[in-house]
């Protein structure tokens, strides 16, 4: 068969299920071989960079990776940034591009750049067929690696002139391999340092969200009382009903949360990425005695210099320690996570029943949110000041109940993220929220959702400005630079892609217009105007936190 015919057959053998993407000249004959596939749907986007964002959606979602395409040149280049988030972030993803012919690559020549080397900082490995024979081996290596722990992005670059080739090789069949786990001796030697500990506590990161990690967390906090406070990548790994939950943790700022780190004597880590959230910010004076719990070893950091390390399957390593404690009557001191909770608690509910017009607090905003979307829903946030909003005041019951792209941290994510999050879970109720900035980066995608006819709802918050470099430049300078905008007349945008539309400029009708846009069959755009001067306040006002115990 064709090479390129041999290719598809192999992703299709892998379990891949959809490719997002722009084509072009160069991939034409993937193109055609794929056309015939009746296992992989074929997603065309308006931009490369939107094909990313929804192949990394579809991956950290499903654990499962999608694959986004795009020609050689600027094609590729499009795809970067996408791709970058999706590898730092931990989803797996297949990178396909085309390339010139390889009779060609060794000169200047039309559009022609070395694309691998420039894929190779981006992702976990990256890689051109120059033989058709071996498109088995290499498809088969990157679904394995974009897969294993920590997960990523993989790039396959297929030559014009490569995917024509005949070849007589045939698809491998993918076999699965149980993780490493952790010896028995180390979880001992853990749970005698928690057994020890007067005050611990837990700090859940992204690899809490998962396989089983968020199922026994929520069983360990459960049997032990300890409290777990999570990244914003690990939202939903504990039900933030539940009395150990002590919400999220990640301002660059001290917060409530803080202070269950300030007066913890054990830190336990798991799946913890700190990508996230620098150990600096929270163990300022490397003093903090830490287990770390995590599929891979921890990166070597003065602030960050773990006693105990649990290495492998997260889940058996929960699962070793469920079972020490199980029965047990610990003696934890656990009044000051109580007064955490509570502090924080209050926060959240403050302006619950806010009565404003012309202009909505974003604690407002996220309250009326959670009442629709919390529960069974998915928020998805895009890059910008609502992003610290919704990490501090916006919680969820499930694993990936709200997803915060906080490793890379690439703007225009909410958008074909919510497309992505809508084709794996069409039912769902879906928002995505981006500011005017965020959302006007991958605009295009409107066209695409409506389209495919995606029941998500977008809103966007109207500041007219960059309000997260304005924020941070206050903060440090007391003032900032230009970064004023204007922006397109929203309802006709809405009409122009066939989208739903609803202003909303009073606090009392938001979660009504939220409810309206969850029903409908579609998607939706909701705008409001925004009131950042909530910014200024919530940065003096954690200036101010004193640590209530």
């Amino acid at each position: 068969m064709k090479a390129s015919d041999l290719m598809v057959k192999c992703l299709e053998e892998e379990g891949i299920e959809y490719i997002f993407g722009v084509p072009g000249e160069e991939n034409a004959d993937f193109m055609m071989s794929l056309e015939h596939s009746k296992k992989i749907r074929f997603i065309l986007t308006r931009h490369e960079q939107g094909a990313a964002f929804m192949a990394e959606i579809y991956g950290r979602l499903t654990g499962t990776p999608a694959a986004c395409l795009a020609t050689l040149g600027p094609g590729a280049t499009n795809l970067i940034t996408g791709v970058a988030d999706a590898n730092m972030d931990r989803a797996p993803m297949l990178v396909l591009t085309g390339q010139g012919s390889t009779s060609r690559l060794h000169k200047e020549s039309h559009q022609i750049m070395d694309v691998v080397k420039m894929f190779e900082p981006v992702t976990k490995w990256a890689t051109t067929v120059l033989n058709a024979d071996t498109i088995p081996e290499i498809v088969r290596k990157s679904v394995r690696i974009a897969r294993s722990e920590k997960p990523g992005a993989v790039l396959i670059e297929l030559p014009e002139d490569v995917a024509k080739h005949e070849t007589s090789a045939k698809p491998m069949q993918p076999i699965r391999f149980r993780r490493a786990v952790a010896s028995d001796e180390m979880i001992a030697s853990a749970v005698e340092k928690i057994k020890q500990a007067k005050r611990p506590v837990i700090l859940a990161g992204n690899g809490c969200v998962r396989k089983r990690a968020s199922e026994l967390l929520r069983k360990l906090a459960r049997s032990t009382g300890i409290g777990v406070l999570n990244t914003f990548m690990a939202k939903g790994a504990v039900d933030h009903e539940e009395a150990h939950c002590l919400y999220t943790i990640g301002l660059g700022s001290k917060d409530i949360g803080t202070f269950a780190i300030d007066e913890a004597d054990l830190v336990i880590s798991i799946g913890f990425d700190m990508v996230e959230y620098h150990p600096t910010l929270w163990n300022s004076n490397s003093d903090k005695s830490i287990v770390h719990i995590d599929f891979t070893s921890a990166e070597i950091d003065q602030h960050y210099h773990p006693e105990i390390e649990l290495i492998g399957d997260i889940a058996h390593s929960l699962e070793g320690l469920i079972s020490a404690f199980e029965g047990e009557n610990n003696d934890f001191d656990l009044s000051q996570q109580l007064s955490t909770r509570k502090a924080m608690q209050e926060e959240i509910e403050r302006y619950k029943d806010d009565r404003t017009e012309g202009i909505i607090k974003p604690q407002k905003v996220l309250c009326d949110a959670q009442r629709v979307f919390g529960d069974d829903g998915l928020l998805l946030s895009d890059v910008g000041a609502h992003k610290m909003w919704i990490a501090r005041h916006y919680h969820c019951k499930t694993p990936n109940g709200c997803l915060i792209p906080n490793g890379f941290c690439s703007m225009g994510f909410a958008l074909p993220g919510a497309i992505a999050a809508s084709m794996v879970d069409p039912d769902r109720k879906i928002m995505g929220i981006a500011g005017d900035a965020g959302f006007l980066m991958n605009v295009q995608e409107m066209e695409t959702a409506a389209r495919l006819n995606s029941n998500i709802t977008m809103m966007v918050w109207e500041d007219k400005a960059y309000g997260l470099i304005a924020w941070k430049q206050w903060a440090e300078f007391g003032k900032h630079t230009d970064l004023a905008f204007t922006n397109p007349k929203w309802e006709m945008l809405a009409d122009a892609f066939s989208w739903h539309y609803q202003g909303v400029n009073n606090s009392v009708d938001l979660h009504a217009a939220m409810e309206t846009a969850a029903e409908h069959k579609g998607p939706s755009l909701i705008v409001v105007p925004i009131d950042y001067d909530e910014n200024k306040k919530l940065t003096e006002r954690l200036g101010e936190l004193t640590c209530s115990i």
